[in-house]
């Protein structure tokens, strides 16, 4: 019967949904997460983040859930920093990290909650990874570490370091006063 239908007239998902036109991966968790976004580089970023509870959260849903201060990209030390101003129960607090944001060798971050070394769940997506940890009342500050973070240096100042360095090497060669200056005697 398939042999009686030309082969032209058969529609693949390709050709309907391209899905190069989107700029990230749909994820359910997204649209209920909240999100910081930072640029760097000209070029946004997002981290999202959100909460979980247990099921018992819903007689203690007058609560409410944790309020983030201010969530800063640390790049002397490598990591994420998250204030919270309150967190009015214990519960589960997750970061979605991209991997061009902050990485760590073999999957091996170093997450510290209020100071003290502490451990964590970490899922891998397309993206990204999720770094999971348990936040109770008493949460200021977390911080998870990686190994590499954003470039401190982008594409544009690397550019101004090379010419400056090129333009030095002229000055020493073509210039008197530089051919003194580098002259061994």
């Amino acid at each position: 019967m398939l042999s009686s239908v030309p082969a032209s007239s058969l529609a693949f998902a390709e050709h309907i949904f391209n899905p190069d036109a989107y700029a990230q991966y749909l994820d359910i968790s997204q649209l209920e997460a909240e999100k910081f976004v930072f640029e760097f580089d000209g070029t946004p970023h997002t981290i999202y983040y959100g909460y979980h509870g247990s099921l018992d959260d819903s007689m203690t849903d007058s609560l409410g859930d944790p309020t983030v201060k201010e969530m800063i990209i640390n790049q002397e030390r490598k990591s994420i920093e998250v204030t919270f101003d309150e967190v009015p129960k214990k519960t589960d607090f997750w970061v979605r990290i991209p991997f061009e944001v902050l990485t760590a060798d073999k999957e091996q971050y170093q997450l510290l909650i209020d100071g003290e070394n502490t451990g964590y769940d970490i899922m891998k997506m397309p993206d990204g990874y999720v770094v999971g940890m348990i936040i109770t009342e008493d949460t200021k500050h977390v911080e998870i570490i990686g190994t590499t973070v954003i470039p401190e240096f982008g594409a544009f100042a690397i550019l101004i370091l090379g010419l400056s360095v090129l333009g030095l090497i002229y000055f020493a060669r073509k210039s008197t006063i530089g051919f003194t200056w580098t002259r061994i005697n």
